[in-house]
This record gives C-alpha cells, structure tokens and sequence, in this order.
C-alpha cells in the first residue's frame, strides 16, 4: 500500500464526486456565496496545463442583458443543430439542453490569446491548451459536485459571434458557457442516458492492449 494514499473516507470522497457528477440543466433561484464561487474558480485554477501555460479564462456573466443575448446565440445553434440531426430532430427538441435563465451564475470559459507562444507540449498537438482548459473545467466541476452545486456545460453556439459579443481577442476561443446554481436533486444517471438519447459504453469495448482493437487481458 502506497504511503501517499488518503484515508478510505477521503478517497470515498473522491470517487463520490467523480460517479455523482452530473451535466446539470434544471436549476433553483438563490446565489451562490462569494466564498464558494471563487473556491470554485481557485479549483479550476489549480488544474493540470501541457507546458504550465495556464490557458483558462473566465468571464463572469453579471449583466441580464447579456445573460439574455448568449441564450439566443444558444437557442439559434440549438435550432441548428436539429435540423442538421434529421430524424431525431423531434426528439432532440424535446431535450432541456441548457439552464443559462434559470442559473445564478453563468462563466463563459475561454482560451486565451497568444497561445502560439507556447510551445512546450504543444508544437505537434497545439491543441493541447484545450485538453488543459477541459481539466480545468472537470475540476470545477468535481468541486461544485462536493459543494453540492450543479454544473451544466453548453457548447451550442457560434464561437465567432460569442467572441464578438463579450469582446475577446481575435485570437482567444471561448469553448464553454457554464451554467452554476442550486438543484433540488442530482440526476441519478446522466440527464442524455435517462432520457435514453444514449447510454454508456462498456469500458470493456474502448480499452485495447499494446495495438487498437486488441482487448486488454
């Protein structure tokens, strides 16, 4: 047994969270203490980064308005999208797939600018900054899990016009609208899977030994 394991109680903790992390959408009114939120941020802050290049940016989303304008670049890449899903166009629509009205705080997660400048870890896989902005978030995540906060992901939108309307740098990406708040209750398995719009594969079926599609012994 390794003398840097943590307590059975502490890495039960840990797991908890990994398993009960949900891709929240519903959410309750009620803000979020300061104290918690930069936990929060200071989390994510605090994720592994190819290089230590520390890619993240975060834009808290105070004003109503705006709050209003990224939920229509939302619901016009949500329109978009199913019609470009054909026959599950319909049951898509049925689908809540984003809580940026009903959430008490909304962060816009971003690359930032001049990435181009870092080169260790990056010269033949530069998208490595968004690998490190994905941990970044997963951490922020896991956290909220243990603070009992729900956390939604949205991707649904036009890179290029939320730039625009937050002011970014030409060269920054954002790549996440996060939706933070309180729930009444965590969804039991992953909102996508209890809606049978998909279910888990058998970790089984994607682990491979020494050359793809050998099954690992």
């Amino acid at each position: 047994m390794s003398q840097n394991r943590y307590s059975d109680a502490e890495r039960a903790a840990i797991y908890r969270a990994i398993y009960e992390r949900r891709d929240m959408r519903h959410f309750l009114p009620g803000p979020i203490a300061t104290e918690v939120l930069y936990r929060l941020l200071d989390a994510a802050h605090h994720a592994p980064s190819v290089g230590f290049m520390q890619p993240w940016r975060f834009i808290r989303i105070s004003c109503p308005e705006l709050r209003k304008a990224i939920h229509a670049l939302v619901e016009q890449e949500r329109i978009r999208t199913a019609q470009a899903l054909d026959e599950r166009a319909d049951e898509f629509m049925k689908l809540k797939v984003e809580g940026i009205l009903e959430c008490p705080e909304v962060l816009v997660a971003a690359l930032c600018e001049q990435r181009e400048q870092h080169v260790f870890g990056r010269r033949t896989l530069p998208e490595m900054d968004l690998a490190s902005l994905a941990c970044a978030i997963q951490n922020m995540w896991l956290a909220a899990r243990a603070e009992g906060l729900g956390l939604g992901w949205v991707s649904m939108f036009e890179p290029e016009a939320l730039k625009a309307l937050l002011n970014m740098p030409e060269d920054s990406q954002p790549f996440a609208v996060l939706c933070l708040g309180h729930v009444d209750k965590f969804y039991a398995k992953p909102m996508l899977e209890q809606e049978h719009w998909a279910k888990r594969k058998d970790l089984k079926d994607l682990l491979f030994e020494n050359v793809w599609n050998t099954p690992c012994r």
